[in-house]
């Protein structure tokens, strides 16, 4: 399909190039005064009470309570904030050692490693940090303990949970923070329910929680690598939406399609993959062999994982996760001490993808790679590791998106947009830049090169309905 001839004010309108924000995030992250987060009517996404959108931006700030004093949390927190992320992913009864290590004020959470005797220090501690966080706009997930204090299948433990003293701790925390806005509880901690006991330790914890703050705040639980919580609890009514852990590795076909495939589970639930690579992380754990992971191997799992159904996202850094700095013992070879490595250039890039998906109405968004034309390279076919394309739409057609994790030509039908004319745009998920390619008809199909064909140089196409007038994408 020839391309339709640019109106004079196509060309002068769109010649320049749209910034996001300046590259920081105004204001707070989140406004609380929507309130309470629900899940949404089609079960696909969560909005406030009010219906107003919510999307997910997560980072894996694990070690938040135990290792951070209240300066640091401020700096950390902020950064947070100006990148835009909704959400910080924290543990109460951390994994480094959380029970027997007092945290950065001097305090143990519980007294004789008890979860009916809380330190009441500690605790004023996590409603400071909880306090700064909603001053900011961002909510905190919380787990209430890692992992390893109900199956310590490896890592420091001790194991200290039983079904009752699970479900008057959970009982305690979720009265605790009963008034708080920007609470997720999250369950779980990287380890795999592997008995009866185990899961009833669970389902005893989300019971307190529930009790506790009369069923307020929803509730997930975070699973162990490359599995989801769809499969450890697939049945239980309090869990709210799906968690996965796709964890550190950078192949779509090894571990990243599972987020389609539980986006397609019945009856259908949210789903976020909640800890996928990090960046700087030793890649599959082995650094020698494999090295670091960098940026563009933490950008593809984001739009993998929106375009495949997920409702929102969570990055990692592999320094900032254990807030390592050279007073504590690394983990796994960082590469830098956190306060720097809040600065790499994933954690602003992930901005960009809420810049992104937000710009356009995204209630009603599906999955649907049917819009790419297969071929050798671009086919959804098992294989295509890291080079997978996905392809997202609203399901009225105003608007469609690739993802095309490497520059080359590829082509889609564009009949997925159903106004008569489609404006066609490129998307750098890089620097949240976008410029306008042309109009198109809705008929066909159109073949698009990327602007700058090569490695870790990815960019997105959005088609929109110029019937819809809609704003740059990511603005």
């Amino acid at each position: 399909m020839k391309q339709l001839l640019l109106s004079a004010f196509l060309l002068i309108a769109f010649a320049n190039v749209f910034m996001a924000q300046d590259n920081a995030w105004k204001g707070p992250s989140v406004d609380f005064r929507h309130g309470n987060l629900k899940v949404s009517e089609n079960k696909r996404f969560l909005v406030f009470e009010d219906g107003t959108p919510f999307f997910y931006l997560g980072d894996t700030g694990w070690e938040l309570f135990h290792r951070l004093n209240k300066e640091e949390t401020e700096k950390y927190l902020e950064n947070r904030r100006s990148k835009g992320f909704t959400v910080i992913q924290a543990v109460l009864l951390a994994e480094l050692d959380g029970l027997n290590t007092p945290n950065a004020e001097g305090d143990k959470p519980l007294i004789n490693n008890n979860p009916l005797t809380p330190n009441e220090k500690y605790f004023e501690h996590v409603d400071w940090v909880i306090k700064k966080a909603e001053e900011k706009g961002i909510f905190i997930g919380v787990l209430p303990t890692w992992g390893d204090k109900w199956n310590r299948k490896w890592g420091e433990g001790p194991q200290i949970f039983n079904p009752e003293n699970a479900r008057d701790y959970g009982k305690f925390i979720g009265q605790r923070y009963k008034n708080s806005p920007n609470i997720i509880w999250i369950l779980g901690g990287d380890r795999p329910i592997e008995s009866e006991i185990q899961r009833q330790i669970i389902v005893a914890m989300a019971e307190g929680l529930r009790n506790g703050d009369v069923g307020r705040h929803l509730i997930s639980f975070h699973p162990t690598g490359g599995t989801g919580s769809a499969q450890s609890l697939p049945n239980e009514p309090w869990l709210d939406f799906n968690m996965r852990q796709n964890g550190h590795t950078l192949s779509y076909t090894e571990r990243y399609y599972t987020t389609s495939e539980d986006y397609q589970l019945e009856p259908p639930k949210p789903v976020i993959d909640a800890e996928p690579v990090y960046e700087d992380h030793p890649i599959n754990f082995n650094p020698d062999a494999n090295g670091h992971s960098t940026s563009a191997d933490v950008r593809r799992p984001l739009y993998w994982d929106l375009f495949s159904g997920a409702f929102g996202h969570t990055y990692g850094h592999h320094s900032v996760w254990q807030f390592w700095s050279p007073s504590h013992e690394p983990i796994n070879r960082p590469l830098m001490p956190w306060y720097e490595a809040i600065d790499q250039p994933g954690a602003k890039e992930m901005m960009f993808g809420r810049l992104l998906i937000e710009s356009r109405p995204f209630l009603k968004r599906i999955p649907d790679n049917s819009i790419i034309v297969p071929d050798r390279i671009t086919s959804a076919v098992p294989g295509n590791g890291s080079y997978r394309y996905v392809a997202t739409r609203d399901q009225d057609g105003s608007y469609a998106m690739v993802y095309v994790p490497v520059g080359r030509k590829f082509s889609v039908r564009m009949d997925a947009i159903k106004g008569n004319e489609v404006v066609a745009w490129w998307f750098n998920p890089r620097d949240g830049e976008s410029k306008v390619i042309g109009k198109y008809s809705n008929t066909g199909t159109q073949t698009f090169n990327t602007p700058t064909p090569g490695e870790n140089l990815d960019w997105i196409l959005v088609l929109d309905d110029a019937s819809k007038n809609f704003k740059a994408p990511g603005q």
